[in-house]
């Protein structure tokens, strides 16, 4: 029976044997192409001096977490779920709830440091899940150690949420602020009065830690496709986040990236999974008809319950900073217990 506890760093993949699987690669392929045609969009507006609304960018923002991420997080764990055992599943809904519960009222006691939380977990999620595309898809023979493993998540984690700071700093205090202010309205970001500070601190860091990485992989493995392959993802990632304007950015991430590589790792895993037992998929779906419901109850109930539930914006506004929030409650059980204490599978299972 799987049980619940910490995971273990998979070796590194040295011949992903799904590359040549079709609707794998294409996923993959779609992934690159969607972001490299954005990021080609956003250089070229930059030289031409032209902007994008934070209008448009926020309808942009809402229909890329809302209408094409927010499923795909449900299947998941659907997805890792229909392949236990009934035990296993009701211990796994015990404890993403009790993390979940956590995590809001974190938010209510000390909403600056639960914000702080929550764009660690946002960089751990991307990053991490990103490592197991890149175990099943693209081949990890340069990074032989643990230490190596943990800088390539830092490095294509902090692309999410580090860069935009760097390169969108106005837009990224103004909504960090909205944010904090739907739990106190009062409350002024460290962020915003040593700006500068933050700015050359991750700058310093997070550059650093790319040319660890990027060094470090080609001092283990050398110049082989593996390294090439994140040399060439790294990169633009990067240049994503510089280049396009941050909430569309952000928005268009998770569908256009995030979510097609975890489709294709899916695929190309899906020969491995185990048979579940015979009670497991009626449990799952049952799981995921609650886990809609207290999703849009606590929706729901968030709303009611925060004091300033838009922030003290406009509804345009407002409705980003709030469902940017809610989001991000879901987003550290959904790592902590859909993974890391998923020993024998998890959400982001490579075999």
């Amino acid at each position: 029976m799987s049980t619940l506890s910490a995971t273990s760093a998979p070796p590194p993949r040295t011949s992903p044997r799904a590359a040549t699987r079709d609707p794998a690669r294409l996923a993959l392929w779609g992934s690159r192409a969607a972001l490299g045609l954005l990021t080609i969009g956003g250089l070229g507006m930059a030289l031409l001096d032209v902007s994008l609304s934070m209008t448009t960018q926020m309808v942009g923002y809402l229909i890329g977490m809302v209408a094409l991420n927010l499923p795909h997080g449900g299947y998941e764990h659907f997805e890792n779920l229909r392949h236990r055992r009934t035990s296993f599943s009701l211990r796994y809904i015990g404890l993403y709830l009790t993390f979940l519960a956590g995590f809001v009222g974190f938010f209510f006691v000390a909403p600056v440091a639960a914000l702080a939380l929550a764009f660690t977990t946002a960089v751990v999620k991307g990053g991490h899940g990103g490592l197991k595309v890149m175990d099943a898809l693209c081949g990890t023979d340069h990074l032989q150690q643990t230490w190596q493993r943990g800088l390539a998540a830092f490095v294509r984690g902090g692309a999410i949420m580090l860069v935009p700071l760097l390169a969108w700093p106005g837009v990224y205090t103004m909504f960090s602020t909205y944010m904090v202010h739907i739990f106190d309205a009062g409350a002024t970001l460290p962020l915003t009065t040593h700006l500068t500070e933050a700015q050359i601190l991750v700058g310093t860091v997070y550059g650093g830690a790319v040319g660890a990485h990027l060094g470090g992989g080609l001092y283990t493995g050398g110049p082989s496709a593996a390294w090439w392959t994140d040399v060439a993802e790294t990169s633009l990632l990067i240049a994503y986040f510089t280049f396009v304007p941050m909430m569309l950015a952000v928005g268009l991430y998770f569908p256009l990236w995030y979510t097609l590589r975890q489709t294709a790792r899916t695929t190309a895993i899906s020969e491995d999974a185990p048979a579940p037992d015979r009670l497991s998929l009626p449990l799952t779906w049952a799981a995921m008809v609650l886990g809609a419901l207290v999703t849009f109850g606590l929706m729901a109930g968030f709303y009611v319950l925060v004091p300033n539930p838009m922030g003290g914006v406009g509804l345009l506004a407002g409705a980003v900073a709030f469902y940017t929030v809610f989001v991000c409650l879901l987003a550290l059980p959904h790592i902590v217990v859909g993974d890391w204490l998923d020993q024998a599978r998890g959400i982001w299972y490579v075999p």
